[in-house]
């Protein structure tokens, strides 16, 4: 997915900061741009804890999809190229039964909203 004119430090900063997060998914969060700690976006639609963060780089997060399953890994990648920012959302272990909602879901209201947020 690209974003463009935005430098990946933006997109970072979309991704990581309440405020900002806020902004793009039109809805109440909680996160906090710390390892460790567990986040809430969409009034708790998706929780998760975070895992990783490379500034400008990278966020590595676990998705939780109910008790029974294992948490899901969510890499998101942000590289530079000639337009801004091209972003690498890559996911694993989404349980069958979710996964065709839960990637439309993806792309419409996560990648959605960050494209519609930047291309305002």
């Amino acid at each position: 997915m690209h974003l463009h004119t935005c430098p990946p430090e933006e997109v970072y900063l979309a991704l990581t900061k309440d405020i900002s997060i806020k902004l793009w998914t039109g809805a109440e969060v909680e996160f906090e741009e710390v390892p460790g700690t567990e986040f809430s976006f969409w009034d708790g639609d998706i929780t998760g804890k975070n895992i990783e963060f490379t500034y400008g780089k990278q966020i590595v997060q676990q998705w939780f999809f109910g008790e029974e399953n294992e948490p899901s890994i969510v890499t998101i990648k942000l590289h530079e190229d000639k337009k801004g920012t091209s972003l690498e959302f890559r996911q694993t272990n989404i349980p069958d039964e979710d996964y065709e909602d839960f990637t439309e879901g993806i792309q419409e209201y996560y990648i959605g909203g960050l494209v519609d947020f930047f291309d305002e």
